[in-house]
């Protein structure tokens, strides 16, 4: 059973960078001792696909969906690439996925809060701990080179505050494109949902 319609929409993908850790303008924690970041040092493709559908599956990810158990662990088993989870009341709530080039360049491949969870104020503070985590990367990676740039990017389907928390937290617009895609016929975490 297919999950795509025969529509397509047109989706615009904007990228934004940082070329310096001073470009950070963090947001602080929510009040309260409710929330930790904790870095899943284990390479999990259950964990990982979990967070990927639960934070993406309304907003319309599929990108990842079709990748096999394998391929899942050689993505997050290369060297440098950190989960970064966050948790509300011991409930993962959300995460940021990094992933570091050879050029000094770390991607922030994927960023965003579970559904129930966004509203609360914990988005601008785990893009700012994850943000500091790129930068600081090399420091828990002997032989990485220091990084120099962190960028990530984001789109037209993801959340109406999305880009407001980027640019607040010192990233800067360097590429815009819009290219239509196939709709999704049944976004959500699980199919048929």
């Amino acid at each position: 059973m297919s999950n795509r319609t025969n529509r397509t929409i047109t989706v615009t993908t904007w990228s934004l960078e940082q070329t310096s850790p001073g470009d950070l303008r963090p947001s602080p924690a929510p009040e309260g001792d409710e929330l930790r970041i904790v870095r899943a040092e284990v390479p999990s493709p259950e964990f990982s696909r979990f967070l990927y559908a639960s934070v993406g599956g309304d907003i319309q990810w599929h990108d990842r969906l079709s990748l096999t158990h394998d391929e899942w662990r050689k993505v997050l088993e290369r060297p440098g690439v950190e989960t970064w989870v966050a948790y509300w009341r011991g409930t993962p709530a959300g995460y940021v996925e990094l992933d570091p080039q050879d050029d000094g360049t770390v991607e922030i491949m994927y960023f965003g809060l579970i559904p129930a969870f966004r509203g609360r104020r914990i988005g601008g503070h785990l893009l700012s701990y994850g943000t500091a985590r790129a930068w600081d990367l090399a420091e828990r990676w002997p032989g990485r080179e220091s990084t120099r740039r962190v960028w990530v990017h984001t789109c037209s389907k993801d959340g109406e505050h999305a880009m407001a928390n980027y640019e607040r937290r010192g990233f800067r617009l360097f590429d815009t494109k819009s290219e239509e895609e196939p709709e999704l016929a049944t976004p959500g975490p699980w199919p048929g949902a």
